[in-house]
């Protein structure tokens, strides 16, 4: 059977940022996810919540043989690992591991919305999806990545990450 393509969102502005995004990718291959590729990683402002430090953020493709709120339960499973606590809307965090998309799956349940109902609006997941699939259409507004991050309003700050650059912010 044929598996969909996943695309995860992964942010980190706590602790040892660039480990800890490596060890989610790590700890997500052991439940289940097999990575394809991942974006280079971007230094991001954050969106909303409280005055906080910068993010690094990434996105990942890949396949998983799990249903989507099996693989959200996972991702939930590996922010814990990492200790990811949720005190604070939007607040810090060690890790954010958010389920974008899943094929062309199309659900909004309590536990779960597909595709992640914020994706067209963040340009740091826009510019990182963009990076690794430009052409990959929205399964519901029917525009690529592309053209998402280029209609996007968001004029947050998203720069490809070396270390030099986390220097000059």
């Amino acid at each position: 059977m044929l598996r969909p393509r996943v695309f995860l969102g992964l942010g980190s502005n706590l602790g040892e940022r660039e480990g800890t995004l490596a060890r989610t990718l790590a700890l997500l291959s052991e439940r289940g996810f097999s990575l394809t590729r991942c974006s280079s990683l971007y230094l991001t402002e954050p969106v909303g919540g409280p005055p906080q430090d910068c993010y690094l953020n990434a996105v990942a493709e890949g396949a998983s043989a799990l249903p989507p709120e099996q693989l959200l339960r996972a991702c939930l499973d590996v922010e814990r690992a990492l200790g990811r606590t949720r005190e604070v809307r939007w607040g810090p965090r060690t890790i954010d591991i958010d389920l974008l998309l899943y094929g062309d799956e199309r659900r909004a349940t309590a536990e779960l919305t597909l595709p992640h109902p914020r994706l067209h609006e963040r340009q740091f997941v826009l510019v990182p999806l963009a990076e690794i699939a430009p052409e990959l259409r929205h399964p519901v507004l029917g525009v690529s990545a592309r053209e998402l991050q280029q209609r996007c309003t968001d004029r947050s700050r998203v720069t490809r990450y070396t270390p030099a650059s986390e220097e000059r912010r």
